[in-house]
């Protein structure tokens, strides 16, 4: 290994970088177009609301449900090829979307939208996790997660302009065109990093050992219970707010505020956790997002808004420093697969548990389920105390926890 091997490394973190936040940022757009279409969609084909959540099923379903089987065809293919072949896929759904003329070639179109969308979780963050190793991957990897946010405003936004110009149809044609363009340069751009992984981890192989058979299990149990519980949060905190006296257009400030402060949180977090930790990280994520949630709940409305921000950093900042820790939990070579596995656990609960805290909301009333909701996110504590050898003995070492 040469003195100059380290510098050397360095436009190959760039490019990796750059080709994980961007495609996390277009895929995750294109998975909250969806919302901005359904209006048009109702309208253009006559559909009722079970209809309608029918679609957005279908693009989430096939994108949480493929992610592990895309993360194996990957592995024993080019990743760069199922990562690019994939975006394209994204874009040609949405391209199909605006051929459709009736509701059966529209759900066709989306389930081609969700199998492209499905190869960016996995294949995006073990790229990073490759490119970048110890403290600097779980920085990485929150920049990479904060990227998806930058998509989910940006590419709905734009669709709302365009529609201002322009018949939806040839909208969703120039939308889904961008991913063909954004499959070229996948292809062209993303490093040839095969199995290994970055340059600090080649240097000490210890880093890259596996902890222990549990600690992945763990991380994932954390994972499952924290996004099912923000997304519960997020499905009934409308209803918390109208309750104050909150007009429809508070609600959408309101929302705005919370992921607002949600994208600002999955990058600090990130930056925190590389400095305290990750089981000290979840700690102070957790315990904040639980006692926001009951400060929240005899709070007026004017002072319900301004705590919302804080929410939002606690609810999304624990999701940087649990996908970060990933690498240190699992050999080089099993990564994209732990990644689907984690991506699809995650997402997958929290699809499910608005429909679970539902029925609790039809039981116990809205107040009472997001106290229920605040106590659940508690349980995350004691799993990441077990977590901490397996991050200890996993992770690089100068941190407490491995993280």
């Amino acid at each position: 290994m040469t003195a100059t091997a380290p510098a050397e490394t360095k436009p190959v973190e760039r490019r990796a970088m750059a080709v994980a936040c961007g495609a996390h940022a277009l895929h995750d757009g294109y998975t909250d177009l969806v919302y901005v279409m359904l209006p048009i969609w109702q309208n253009e084909f006559g559909l009722g609301y079970a209809a309608l959540g029918l679609l957005k099923t279908v693009f989430s379903g096939t994108l949480a449900g493929l992610q592990i089987p895309s993360s194996l065809i990957a592995e024993r293919t080019n990743a760069p090829l199922v990562l690019a072949l994939g975006t394209a896929l994204a874009g040609l759904g949405y391209c199909c979307a605006g051929l459709s003329r009736g509701i059966g070639m529209l759900i066709a179109a989306l389930f081609i939208g969700g199998l492209g969308a499905s190869v960016q979780h996995p294949l995006g963050s073990s790229l990073v996790a490759q490119a970048f190793a110890g403290a600097r991957s779980l920085k990485a990897l929150g920049t990479y997660n904060f990227a998806g946010d930058i998509g989910k405003m940006t590419l709905p936004a734009a669709a709302s302009l365009l529609l201002l110009a322009l018949p939806w149809r040839e909208a969703l044609a120039l939308l889904g065109g961008l991913g063909a363009v954004a499959a070229i340069l996948v292809f062209a751009l993303t490093p040839r990093l095969g199995a290994g992984v970055a340059q600090d981890a080649r240097e000490t192989p210890d880093r890259r050992a596996p902890a222990s058979r549990f600690g992945f299990p763990l991380l994932l149990s954390v994972g499952v219970i924290d996004s099912a519980t923000r997304m519960a949060f997020l499905t009934y905190l409308p209803f918390i707010l109208t309750g104050k006296g909150a007009s429809l257009q508070t609600v959408g400030l309101a929302l705005t505020l919370v992921f607002a402060g949600g994208a600002a949180g999955k990058i600090a977090c990130a930056f925190i956790g590389a400095r305290i930790g990750t089981v000290a990280t979840v700690w102070l994520t957790e315990a904040v997002t639980a006692l926001g949630i009951v400060v929240l709940l005899p709070l007026p409305l004017q002072a319900a808004l301004l705590l919302l921000p804080v929410i939002g950093v606690a609810l999304n900042g624990t999701s940087s420093v649990l996908y970060g820790s990933v690498p240190d939990l699992v050999a080089p070579e099993k990564r994209t697969r732990a990644f689907g596995i984690f991506y699809t656990g995650t997402i997958g609960a929290g699809a499910v548990s608005p429909a679970l805290y539902g029925l609790m909301g039809d039981a116990l009333g809205i107040p009472a389920t997001l106290a229920v909701i605040a106590a659940v996110v508690l349980m995350t504590l004691p799993i990441t105390v077990m977590l901490r050898p397996a991050l200890a003995r996993g992770g690089p070492p100068g941190t407490k926890d491995g993280a």
